[in-house]
């Protein structure tokens, strides 16, 4: 139980950066697996780098983490 101190906030910024590095580590792993990527359309193509894919990943970490917050 929390003691109304705050010490519940702290353990709670650890565990969202934990899903957070944890989602950005599966990002770059997805990036170093799939290599090279591009979007291709009716404007052209764009390659896409790392940099997104591990932001998403970062995305969706945090999103794991308030859907578990949901059900806790």
């Amino acid at each position: 139980m929390k003691s109304g101190k705050g010490e519940g906030k702290g353990k709670d910024f650890k565990e969202a950066a934990g899903f957070a590095a944890g989602g950005g580590f599966v990002g770059a792993g997805i990036a170093a697996m799939v290599g090279n990527m591009g979007l291709a359309g009716g404007f052209g193509a764009i390659a896409v780098g790392a940099t997104p894919v591990v932001g998403a990943g970062v995305i969706v970490g945090i999103a794991a983490y308030g859907i578990k917050k949901l059900f806790e």
